[in-house]
């Protein structure tokens, strides 16, 4: 009975803090799916972690997640959610004026084809539909019971779950839930925050495309503001995150989260 109240709280988490529900810009609207699967390395504090990224499981999910690796978004970048047997949940830009330009940047939802299984990676999401943006978490175990939520995985761990596992975890769930960190201040203080009050968080060193020689680009225009409503918007961000919290929450799973 914890562990599926647990569970439930996880899922609540995953939301994203910084997916504001807005509808997606045009540029991610019409984005192309890549055709080919494409592998990202992932140097990290503990070591190495290589994705293999399938397009045709999720079109939109694998190619927003090309164009942050190949803008270098990801380097320097925390594991500020890590939940033991659940996911590790990574993908608030540790620059706040960085993080500024992408948080509501959202993409359109892809069918959920794979599973949520363990070493499958899938982007965070609030409760709203369209709310993906930055925020990505690798599965620890089977949760499949986020497939039914629209989590759709976009990639797998194909070398280095061993570092996956390895991950800073003592910290546990974020606050408000836990005492973890806080997504709302990640968000607005970046990684001086998390140096400060959470200095054993493991990080992405530098994320890159396997073959590809990294561009320099650092950001990218705001996105315009949509005709959505004021209401819905500070409802969204008074969501918790399933598994991004409001600047990026992956949805907890409704059991394990």
């Amino acid at each position: 009975m914890l562990r599926l109240s647990l569970l439930a709280l996880s899922l609540v988490v995953l939301c994203c803090v910084g997916c504001s529900g807005e509808v997606p810009t045009e540029a991610g609207k019409d984005a192309p799916p890549s055709a080919e699967n494409y592998q990202v390395l992932l140097e990290t504090t503990k070591g190495n972690i290589k994705l293999e990224v399938h397009p045709d499981w999720s079109p939109k999910g694998a190619e927003r997640f090309k164009e942050l690796v190949k803008m270098g978004f990801y380097n320097d970048t925390a594991f500020f959610r890590v939940l033991d047997g659940f996911m590790a949940q990574i993908g608030i830009n540790g620059d706040p004026e960085l993080h500024a330009k992408w948080r509501d940047n959202n993409i359109m939802d892809d069918p959920v084809v794979e599973s949520n299984k363990r070493g499958y990676v899938s982007f965070a999401k609030t409760g709203m539909p369209n709310s993906r943006s930055t925020q990505f978490f690798i599965n620890y175990g089977d949760n499949s019971n986020l497939d039914g939520m629209g989590f759709s995985p976009f990639a797998k761990v194909v070398e280095g779950m061993d570092v996956v596992d390895s991950l800073y975890n003592e910290y546990g769930e974020g606050a408000p839930q836990g005492t973890g960190p806080d997504q709302m201040k990640l968000v607005a203080e970046g990684n001086t925050y998390l140096k400060k009050e959470f200095p054993m968080l493991d990080y992405i060193k530098k994320a890159t495309i396997v073959g590809d020689e990294p561009t320099k680009a650092k950001e990218k225009p705001e996105a315009k503001p949509d005709s959505e409503k004021p209401a819905e918007k500070a409802e969204q961000k008074s969501e918790a995150p399933a598994v991004e919290k409001k600047e990026d929450a992956a949805v907890k799973p409704a059991t394990k989260e």
